[in-house]
């Protein structure tokens, strides 16, 4: 086991380029005390809104809280979620330059209402149209920029439009040139598309829909992972599989599986996020793919035993490994 504090200490060393798809988390919570006359559903008396940032802004974010040095690319609209999202990014003291506006599209906003703890109906707002080519010219030019500056990429896909085909080719053409590990969260079933990085980290579900088949048991993950790994190499698999914890596949190597380290799960919105984050922070220390699996893995037991989006801090990471006795 990698020493966490190790990890805790040096993540601020990490400078980290996050491109991807952002969303603005937006909460509305009060109390519901009587149903609507116009239709059977509940009034909500709103007594609270909250914002977060979500999608690839979450892992921004969540890297931002472990330590890193941090810079977010992508796409908004020009509208008030716009506003809100960047207000949290700054604040939170993510670089925000390669942040792009286009003035035709909305800003992907996910709005949960919440009444008594229970939520009630989500919402959302989003356009998963391609960029156009002037606004995609412009957000490479950018992140040509950053490149040249940091030590690790992450490619968080949530399929609202910014990473396709030709964002994923371009990028691996880049980093490759800089010998830099990228760390991709996908969405696409076709993971061929993000061939060349370095660590490509379905869920069971993602890893199921890629491979076309139902995965029932370990034997049924490991076949569907070695059909995979054809597709992808040189990348590796690294499968999250909520409860039952990670596993960790490489071409000429052994399967490796970490279990879950959480007693309660309060919920799992935004945990992939944290992952990656983990993951990503772990490779710009040029640590190997199996410690950085060990880190995300404790940083994941971390994320799912909060309440929604979940920025996981260095200090609670520390505190949780110890309490899971994973120093070393």
């Amino acid at each position: 086991m990698h020493d966490v504090s190790s990890f805790v200490r040096g993540a601020a060393n990490v400078r980290v380029l996050t491109i991807g798809d952002c969303m603005l988390d937006a909460y509305i919570s009060g109390a519901a005390s009587r149903i609507s006359p116009e239709a059977p559903v509940p009034v909500v008396s709103v007594s609270r809104r909250r914002y977060l940032a979500g999608g690839a802004a979450n892992v921004a974010a969540n890297l931002r809280a472990l330590g890193a040095r941090v810079f977010l690319a992508g796409v908004t609209g020009v509208d008030s979620s716009a506003v809100r999202l960047r207000q949290e990014l700054e604040s939170g003291g993510i670089g925000t330059a390669a942040l792009m506006e286009d003035a035709g599209r909305a800003t992907t906003t996910k709005t949960r209402v919440t009444a008594a703890g229970q939520q009630i109906v989500r919402f959302d707002d989003e356009d998963g149209s391609p960029l156009p080519d002037a606004l995609f010219a412009e957000l490479c030019s950018r992140c040509s920029t950053l490149l040249d500056t940091v030590d690790v990429c992450v490619i968080s896909d949530y399929a609202k439009g910014v990473v396709d085909e030709r964002l994923c080719r371009w990028l691996f053409t880049e980093t490759v040139k800089r010998g830099l590990p990228v760390v991709v969260d996908p969405k696409s079933r076709d993971l061929s598309r993000y061939r060349g990085a370095t660590l490509i980290t379905p869920n069971l579900k993602e890893t199921s829909a890629a491979a076309g088949e139902a995965i029932q048991s370990p034997v049924d993950l490991a076949r569907v992972a070695g059909a995979l790994l054809g597709l992808i190499e040189p990348s590796a698999l690294l499968v999250t599989r909520g409860e039952d914890g990670m596993s960790l596949f490489q071409r000429e190597h052994p399967a490796r599986h970490l279990p879950a380290l959480v007693n309660e799960v309060a919920d799992v919105t935004g945990a992939g996020d944290t992952v990656v984050a983990a993951l990503a922070i772990s490779l710009g220390m040029r640590l190997s793919l199996f410690e950085a699996a060990e880190i995300a893995n404790i940083a994941a037991g971390v994320a799912v035993s909060h309440h929604g989006t979940w920025a996981v801090k260095a200090d609670e990471l520390l505190a949780y490994a110890v309490k899971a006795n994973c120093l070393e």
